[in-house]
Parts: C-alpha cells; structure tokens; sequence
C-alpha cells in the first residue's frame, strides 16, 4: 500500500467522517437523538481504531498465527456510554488516534498483503483483506452519517420537498 493510498484511505476518509459528524450535529439544533446517534458513530470509530483494525491488520502482518483478541462493539456503546461523551473531545481523539494509525501504516517496511490467517471457516483471511475492509468499515459509517443529515434536512425543509434534487 503506497503512500498516497495511505493518505487517501486513511486520513481524507477520517476527516470526511468528522466533518459528517459536525455538520450533523450542528444542523440538527442540537436534538439529543441525533447528537446520541453521532457519537455513538464516531465512539465506535475510535474503539475499531485502537481496538480492532490496527490490532488485528499487525497480528495478520506479524503474527498470522496468534489468537484475534476478543471484540465486542456492539456492546460497547452501552458500556463505555457513548451517548454521554463530549463531541468536541470524542472527535478529537478519533482524530488523533487515526494519525497513530497513519504513522503505523507508513512505517511498515514491505508489508506482506497476502499474509494471512485461517478463519474460524476455514477460509484465508489476508492482511490485505484487513486493510480494504478498514477503509470500507469508514465509508459506511460515513454513509450512515450521510443518511442521517438527509434525514434532518427533510424534516428541517418542511413544509417543502426535496423531490427536485433527485431521487436518494
């Protein structure tokens, strides 16, 4: 992975991420759902940072062979309370956390993409894999974000419609 996919996957996706939170929060008055909805999104980014995808993408690269440390994010919005986290501080430590990861990315030296681990099926599961997958897991919750900004700007244009913007 060169330098510039480094660059774009990584940090362009992260900020697009943050900037979706932010517009988010701040057009929708601050309506406690929303504001929930958004830091449950950019908590969970965060924990999958430090967590999840870096972990697991160097044990693919290092140590193919060692156990996945256990996940649970899914439980981690009730237990680590997103909902009641600041969004100025919870942007921020996604933010700085994404930058650790960028400089672990950079100072792979020839990392092996086809390394791989066996999954629990029975099927190759390659660093590589890791890595798209990282990218995409962003691209989704920025589309999450996306769905709930259209949302507020439905109920926000009314009584207008949107209908000549085009189809969503």
């Amino acid at each position: 992975m060169d330098a510039w996919l480094i660059n774009w996957l990584f940090r362009r996706l992260g900020l697009k991420v943050c900037w979706a939170v932010f517009l988010t929060i701040k057009c929708a008055g601050n309506p406690a759902r929303m504001i929930g909805l958004c830091l449950g999104v950019i908590n969970h980014l965060y924990d999958e940072e430090r967590e999840d995808f870096r972990t697991r993408l160097d044990i693919l690269l290092h140590r193919p062979d060692a156990p996945m440390p256990p996940i649970h994010p899914g439980q981690w919005v009730t237990e680590r309370a997103y909902n009641n986290r600041d969004p100025g501080e919870s942007l921020a430590n996604f933010l700085i956390e994404r930058e650790r990861s960028i400089a672990w990315l950079r100072e792979l030296e020839n990392p092996d993409w086809d390394q791989a681990a066996t999954t629990p099926n029975g099927r190759p599961f390659h660093a590589g894999d890791m890595a798209a997958s990282w990218a995409a897991h962003d691209l989704l919750h920025l589309r999450q974000l996306i769905e709930l900004h259209w949302a507020w700007n439905l109920q926000a244009s009314e009584p207008y419609n949107v209908e000549y913007a085009g189809d969503w």
